[in-house]
């Protein structure tokens, strides 16, 4: 993050704007509408710029700008001159006095940027880009504008109202937020929305009186392979809500920057033969901080049910009487294998396809050998590149023909991804060739052909 967001409270604040046209006008009438009093320095002034100045109670001096102007009665400064020189010069002068300075579209000379606004007061969002694309913000800002309510700022409002009343009742921090998240998904909302404010009271009233201390639940949570745009809308509105998250080592940065800020996350990785917590730790977790009454969201890379231990941790909750709920995730076969442009099964090469760890017990593979050697099936292996080269030993042995393709996909749909493709001959030979590391998958069929015709993830 290079700026730090924060939003100033300019009430009967002096601040500057130096320059008089209409740049300098467009950041006083933002100024104005906080509150602001303001003062203008500059040789000219247009005349609706000086009726702002005038309706603030501010003060207009008809001169340049110059470093004898005492700086910090000021709580910031805007240089809206057109001349770059100028600029700089005020920002250099504001630095010396710790004065927060924005020069207009001059990132370099900035301590603030002025954000683009959605006004929903006292609601409001903003959307900066660190002064490195004005125009990408505006065009957020419209899709915002035309999703968000106008209705919102009522909204606002009205809980404010009731924040002391709620307060009182609710002294637990993370109970009272449940109460909110719970009362903005009621009919409450469109009762404010529609100015029905006698029947909106009735509902928070209500809803203080029946308010009882939650319990906890589980959310098993599928966060797919890595892409955070590949997460599904329910993942991620629980993800947002959850009160704790646990979370393993497949789970991207990306989509851990998507969970609630302040909620507590916790790591409990396992990569191979070094577990972090190991599962019956994990199990233990999820009960207790259930039990504890909060919303946890445990966290898995691709889908809980393939591969990822779900139905051992929702045992473990159902015998413990937790609540929970699941929701799938996009596994790691369609995602990786769809990035990577092999479409797993096709009327031309594969029927059939199946899903298999290679993670291997006491380092011996456990596979149903002679079911796999068949040529039109695609095989997807799961955790298999430490024993790939056994793997693909085993698979010839059992009469599986040595030049059948084979992909692997390194770290699928994430900006590191890397594909190398052979055969079960040569494909244990690439992995230290390309430097192939853990999380792998590793697909076995004819379909990898396609690839070279269908990959289009590289080529975006």
């Amino acid at each position: 993050m290079d700026i730090f967001p924060i939003s100033l409270k300019l009430q009967q604040q002096r601040c500057l704007i130096v320059g008089g046209g209409h740049i300098a006008y467009r950041k006083a009438g933002l100024l104005q509408k906080a509150g602001a009093i303001i003062d203008v320095v500059a040789p000219d002034i247009d005349a609706a710029l000086l009726e702002l100045v005038q309706q603030s109670q501010g003060r207009y001096e008809a001169a340049a700008f110059n470093t004898e102007i005492p700086l910090r009665q000021y709580r910031l400064v805007i240089a809206a001159t057109d001349d770059a020189a100028i600029n700089r010069q005020v920002f250099e002068a504001c630095e010396a006095e710790n004065v927060l300075v924005n020069s207009v579209d001059d990132p370099p000379h900035c301590r603030f940027m002025v954000p683009a606004i959605v006004d929903r007061s006292p609601l409001l969002i903003s959307v900066a880009t660190n002064g490195a694309s004005p125009v990408l913000s505006r065009q957020i800002r419209t899709q915002l504008e035309t999703s968000i309510p106008h209705g919102m700022g009522k909204l606002v409002s009205f809980s404010g109202q009731w924040r002391a009343a709620v307060k009182a009742k609710i002294q637990n921090p993370d109970e009272r937020r449940i109460f909110w998240e719970n009362l903005y998904a009621s009919p409450l909302k469109e009762q404010v929305f529609n100015d029905n404010l006698q029947e909106a009271n009735r509902l928070i009233e209500q809803a203080l009186q029946e308010w009882t201390t939650p319990k906890g639940e589980v959310y098993l949570v599928g966060a797919g392979p890595g892409d955070p745009e590949l997460l599904t809308l329910k993942a991620l509105r629980l993800m947002q809500q959850a009160d704790v998250v646990i979370y393993d080592r497949l789970v991207s940065d990306p989509i851990m920057e998507l969970c609630r800020r302040d909620a507590e996350k916790i790591y409990v990785g396992k990569a191979r033969s070094n577990h972090a917590v190991p599962q019956e730790g994990i199990n233990a977790l999820l009960v207790k901080y259930a039990q504890e009454g909060k919303r946890v969201c445990r966290l898995k890379g691709g889908d809980p049910f393939i591969f990822g231990r779900g139905g051992e941790e929702i045992e473990e909750l159902f015998a413990a009487g937790v609540a929970f709920q699941v929701v799938p995730g996009i596994t790691a076969a369609s995602g990786c294998s769809a990035y990577a442009g092999i479409p797993l099964t096709h009327r031309n090469y594969a029927q059939s396809v199946r899903f298999l760890t290679g993670h291997l017990k006491e380092g011996s593979p456990e596979l149903p050998w002679s079911e796999l050697v068949y040529e039109n099936q695609t095989l997807v292996l799961y955790m298999g590149l430490v024993g790939l080269e056994k793997i693909c030993q085993k698979l010839i042995a059992h009469g599986q023909r040595p030049d059948m393709p084979v992909a692997l996909v390194s770290k699928g749909t994430t900006p590191e991804q890397k594909v190398v493709v052979g055969t079960l001959a040569d494909i244990a030979s690439k992995v230290t060739e390309h430097q192939i590391q853990a999380p792998t998958l590793t697909i076995i069929g004819e379909v990898v052909k396609l690839r070279e015709q269908l990959q289009w993830h590289e080529r975006g």
